[in-house]
């Protein structure tokens, strides 16, 4: 009767990679990197799969999109090895990471807001550099004095990429046009919200490239739907292997009484 079982459960690689719209060799391919449990094996050499096999490969494919392919691969070789915890520490890992996105995406938003309507350059009376503002632009004194930082930390900002200052042919003086004002004051904010000079450097690009801050919202829009899509691709993922993991515990335990779990014993890299 056990026989019988055994047989009818049996998968060719074929029906599991039909099954999943693979190939066979990528169904095997997986089964090499410990994404899938040992196959059996016919007296002839064959592999055999059976519905575990099937669901491990559900779990996989359905923990790709919120983890990436090579978490997702970790995350099913350590469930494969015997090493629940190692798969749990990877999965809050990635929850963590969702959740920095999400503060950035909120730090960012908040940065915008924050941003008031530049206001038209005052002219200055002073001749030393950095000293006045003329009517093409700001120099770096009062810039900096109107962010309440440094001239030295916009010439930081400049190295890094965040503002783009012309030089005034006249006096070589650094000059902010409108768009290097608005940059700068972009970065002050996120800079006062804690972050790093090559974490702000892209999104200051991508301001740029939307030519502006307005034409920015589809982008934060589009940020938002794919914060939400990872976050519910994380929660399809933790289902399709919690029943994998009841399924590989039960099939485990039950190899164990019977004997008969070939491929079911915890792999070991």
């Amino acid at each position: 009767m056990g026989q019988n079982l055994q047989t009818s459960e049996r998968l060719r690689p074929v029906d599991l990679a039909r099954g999943h719209g693979l190939s066979t060799q990528a169904v095997r391919n997986y089964e090499e990197a410990g994404i899938l449990p040992a196959a059996g094996r016919t007296p002839h050499g064959y592999r055999t799969y059976t519905p575990l096999h099937a669901q491990a490969l559900r779990a996989f494919l359905a923990l790709v999109p919120g983890h990436g392919h090579q978490t997702a691969t970790s995350i099913m070789r350590a469930v494969n090895q015997g090493s629940a915890d190692e798969a749990f520490r990877l999965i809050d890992e990635s929850h963590a990471q969702l959740l920095d996105d999400r503060r950035t995406l909120q730090a960012v938003e908040s940065a915008l807001r924050d941003l008031e309507p530049t206001a038209a350059p005052e002219p200055g009376v002073g001749t030393e550099p950095g000293a006045v503002s003329g009517p093409s632009g700001t120099f770096i004194g009062p810039l900096a004095g109107k962010l309440g930082i440094r001239p030295a930390t916009l010439r930081t900002w400049e190295r890094a990429g965040l503002v783009r200052p012309h030089r005034d042919p006249r006096t070589g003086y650094r000059v902010y046009d409108e768009a290097d004002v608005r940059d700068a004051r972009l970065a002050h904010q996120l800079r006062r919200g804690g972050y790093l000079l090559e974490q702000i450097a892209p999104l200051i690009a991508q301001v740029r490239t939307a030519g502006g801050l307005e034409p920015l919202e589809a982008a934060l829009c589009d940020w938002h739907g794919r914060l939400s899509a990872r976050g519910r691709a994380l929660l399809t993922g933790a289902a399709e292997l919690e029943a994998y993991l009841t399924k590989y515990t039960s099939r485990l335990r039950s190899s164990r009484v019977d004997g008969d779990g070939v491929g079911l014993r915890p792999r070991h890299a």
